[in-house]
């Protein structure tokens, strides 16, 4: 268990570090002279695949350790789903919330040194709705996009981790679909389908973003818990060998 949660925190810390980092230092980056000033920055695209290619890097370097969680939505789907114990639940939420924490101070110190930077006035890659949503979206809107992007995002993990996937190809596969939530959602909610990556930036990010917190912890277990009830039930091997029966018996 000290080797699983070691990697759940190493995973989690660098998923933060690489992601919210990349919005925090690269999304817009302002250079040139003689007044024509260009923005550099990676913008919205890049801080996707910042996200993406973090998890999908872990997933390859300690996934075989811990399972690769990285998220307490992670895990909490996954409990529902039968792929880790219960008893292993609590430890790895908590691990994962502080490598989380751990990662944001690290940020933090590092933007501290820019002269004028503020972690409240600047968001500091903290999710949020209303007129903390990157484009104004409402508390519903960021409610139903966490929960439908997190259980994309179970479904996925549960089907790519399945005995019956192809072996070697998981970590591809839950990168690149990061990658694409975070494209949709960045502009919705700054993405979170994470609780941890959420707690973690939100304490240097001032009151009002502690105060929305709330629902990117609410929105992920949701959206999980649907994931893991369902997946068995739709893609289970009793299930499809049910169908199958039933399909050849109405033949």
């Amino acid at each position: 268990m000290t080797a699983r949660l070691t990697a759940e925190f190493l995973g989690t810390a660098v998923l933060v570090f690489g992601g919210c980092g990349s919005a925090i230092f690269s999304a817009q980056v302002l250079a040139g002279s003689d007044g024509n000033v260009v923005n550099m920055g990676i913008g919205f695209l890049g801080v996707a695949l910042a996200f993406g290619l973090t998890v999908l890097a872990m997933v390859y370097a300690v996934g075989h350790i811990s399972g690769g969680h990285f998220n307490p939505a992670v895990t909490l789907g996954a409990a529902i789903a039968g792929r880790v114990e219960w008893k292993a639940v609590p430890a790895y939420m908590v691990t994962q919330v502080v490598g989380a924490s751990v990662a944001a101070l690290g940020l933090f110190a590092i933007a501290s040194g820019k002269e004028g930077f503020d972690a409240v006035t600047s968001g500091f890659a903290s999710n949020g709705y209303g007129d903390r949503s990157p484009n104004g979206y409402n508390m519903l809107s960021a409610l139903l996009a966490e929960i439908i992007l997190t259980a994309i995002f179970l479904y996925v993990i549960l089907g790519a981790t399945d005995k019956r996937a192809p072996k070697g190809f998981a970590g591809l596969s839950i990168g690149l679909t990061l990658t694409l939530i975070h494209l949709v959602s960045i502009p919705i909610t700054n993405t979170s389908v994470n609780p941890a990556r959420s707690i973690g930036v939100a304490w240097f990010a001032g009151p009002e973003a502690l105060g929305q917190v709330w629902l990117f912890i609410v929105a992920p277990l949701i959206g999980a818990a649907i994931a893991g009830l369902s997946y068995q039930s739709l893609f289970g091997e009793k299930s499809i060998a049910a169908t199958a029966a039933s399909v050849s018996a109405g033949k």
